[in-house]
């Protein structure tokens, strides 16, 4: 049933938890759209990431709160940024905090099974959990990357989330179905970064990397196997390689629960994980994961640690 008050509520203010890639990029866009913004990350209490995180925000114009309870008390719209890992957890964790007519959006890449166990958790809460999946990396997109919304309250939600920028669309009324849609789309789009990976850098120490990108721009002359694309399906390894692998762990457990089992989503983790790994132990290793970045130099580096 659509809560015909809630859907004719404004979103004004807004609570992020979770002020990473995500939750930086959403709160920046949101509060420059004129909205009043607060955000809670736990590394807002680490002594090392203070100061930078709290900078971070007053850049992006986000007021940060002292607590989790501090940041959702007075907003209409909880967005939950976190980690796959941490996901359920701060669910739970909010549930007391959150009053009636409050939305509770989770966008955190996790199964089918995780996002249900969040739902049940609001079963008694006066404030209404909707479900989100993101289709796509939120730059460059910012806040017009596809959404996926899921649950009861989905279709009551959608025109409030849409008339703050976000480009949202109803999956199911069913929790589950979204994230089903996002898990699977990951074991392929996850799954090429990792393969791209293993390829490009065998072929390379080989001497055979031209050739192999000619035959695979050949054989998907659209893809740009020649241009920017191995550049940017490694780099998205390389910098954000241990949130890939606890979202593919995710994907495999939602292959489980489809009765089948997960393959290629274990393998393509346990090498994203090894490749954070491997680069945090070069001397030099690389921080510019964006236009500049170079596959190859990568490729390099790590095959001279190796040798020495």
């Amino acid at each position: 049933m659509v809560d015909s008050k809630m859907s004719s509520e404004s979103i004004q203010r807004v609570a992020l938890i979770g002020f990473g890639e995500a939750g930086g990029i959403v709160g920046h866009d949101l509060a420059a759209r004129r909205l009043e913004v607060s955000a809670w990350d736990i590394l807002f209490d680490s002594p090392a990431p203070r100061d930078v995180m709290l900078a971070k925000s007053r850049a992006a114009g986000v007021c940060p709160a002292k607590n989790l309870a501090d940041a959702v008390t007075n907003a209409d719209l909880v967005l939950s940024a976190v980690t796959a890992a941490s996901a359920l957890e701060v669910a739970i964790e909010a549930v007391p905090h959150l009053r009636a007519g409050q939305l509770y959006l989770d966008v955190n890449s996790v199964s089918p099974a995780t996002k249900q166990k969040m739902a049940a958790h609001f079963a008694n809460s006066p404030a209404h959990f909707v479900e989100a999946a993101v289709m796509a990396a939120f730059p460059p997109q910012r806040l017009k990357v596809p959404i996926l919304l899921g649950g009861p309250h989905a279709a009551a939600a959608a025109p409030r989330l849409a008339a703050i920028g976000l480009n949202v669309s109803v999956a199911d009324e069913r929790v589950g179905i979204a994230s089903a849609v996002k898990m699977c789309r990951s074991v392929i789009i996850k799954g090429l970064e990792a393969i791209a990976v293993e390829s490009m850098f065998a072929a390379r120490r080989y001497g055979a990397e031209d050739a192999v990108l000619k035959s695979l721009a050949a054989t998907f002359p659209e893809m740009g196997w020649c241009e920017k694309l191995p550049d940017y399906l490694i780099s998205r390894v390389a910098e954000h390689g241990k949130r890939r692998a606890a979202e593919m762990r995710e994907a495999a457990q939602a292959v489980s629960d489809a009765a089948l089992t997960p393959r290629m989503a274990p393998a393509a983790a346990e090498l994203q994980d090894a490749l954070v790994r491997e680069i945090a132990a070069l001397p030099d290793a690389p921080k510019d994961f964006g236009k500049n970045f170079n596959w190859r130099e990568l490729a390099d580096a790590l095959e001279k640690a190796v040798k020495k």
